[in-house]
């Protein structure tokens, strides 16, 4: 099937064509530079929210009761769940889609699952693309749930108009979330299992360590839910909804957007790099000048710069 019908099914809300499109961006596939000129003229419309946070705090779950909340509004919802993958098969065990058979039989929804693949993060590399997918797909919201992530893997807040950070009392989250890195990529916070013991305190040293920070333009709302029994869901929805309307206010958005279109081009672009690299048999020119810099003859600097220009005069 071509590109353009692909497209246009998808459009249609065909959940194969969908899935087939994904796929091509996933592989690599030689149609991906087509796949994505048919589609640039169709997106910008989705609200991409991202959700993360440490492994048993409820990810899963509050993605699904999102997707009941946003489909009662009559929203078009598209997930996008990433799975850890298996250091020896690659695969991954896909557990978010297990978890959302509620909705396998809504056409308002569609559910992607995909594998990290061993790309750090918390996201797969193909989730950039993937996402520009289901918002040509007609997506109103779309949902990306991370693997999850320690202090480091903040990946998603350069992927996401909106940054849910969930946590969750008695697992310690109230410390980590103090440490650099996960703590400021935060839109919105939410305590989720908040009918546990410690929730209040989990929200109260989170507002505490919040106040620490340096002083930012939008306020991010902190929001108790327990998303197994879609308590708070709404209130959330509402906290979401209200950044929204803030960043469009304040431009937030379209330079959130710029920034996630530059750093996908640098990402393209550098895997380009990285494949003339390849192709141009830059690794063999590798071990000489590497061994020039182990003896002393020469610096990793020129040697590098050496190593750019035999490349580029090819």
């Amino acid at each position: 099937m071509d590109v353009g019908t692909l497209v246009e099914q998808a459009r249609a809300g065909r959940p194969r064509a969908v899935a087939r499109l994904i796929s091509l961006v996933e592989s690599a596939a030689p149609e991906l530079r087509e796949v994505m000129a048919t589609l640039a003229p169709l997106t910008g419309n989705a609200y991409v929210v991202g959700l993360t946070g440490s492994p048993g705090v409820g990810k899963s779950t509050s993605t699904s009761a999102l997707v009941s909340a946003y489909r009662r509004l009559g929203r078009r919802v598209g997930v996008l769940a990433v799975d850890p993958s298996s250091p020896f098969s690659g695969g991954a065990l896909l557990g978010d889609r297990v978890r959302m058979q509620d909705h396998a039989t809504d056409p308002g929804v569609y559910i992607r699952s995909m594998a990290t693949r061993g790309h750090l993060g918390g996201l797969a590399w193909a989730a950039p693309q993937a996402i520009r997918v289901l918002d040509a797909a007609g997506c109103d919201v779309v949902l990306v749930e991370t693997v999850g992530v320690g202090q480091s893997e903040v990946e998603i807040a350069a992927q996401a108009d909106t940054t849910v950070v969930l946590l969750a009392p008695g697992m310690g989250d109230g410390i980590q979330a103090a440490k650099a890195g996960i703590l400021e990529i935060g839109d919105v916070y939410v305590v989720n299992k908040a009918d546990r013991d410690g929730a209040d305190a989990t929200a109260r040293e989170l507002r505490h360590m919040l106040g620490l920070g340096e002083t930012r333009a939008w306020q991010p709302p902190i929001v108790k839910t327990v998303a197994a029994r879609n308590e708070g869901i709404d209130e959330l929805v509402d906290a979401l909804e209200k950044h929204r309307i803030w960043m469009g206010e304040h431009g937030e958005l379209t330079l959130r957007r710029q920034r996630r279109a530059s750093q996908e081009i640098e990402s393209i672009a550098l895997t380009a790099l990285r494949r003339r690299f390849d192709h141009l048999h830059g690794d063999q020119r590798l071990p000489a000048l590497a061994q020039k810099v182990a003896d002393g003859q020469s610096d990793p600097y020129t040697a590098a710069d050496e190593l750019i220009a035999g490349i580029t005069q090819l």
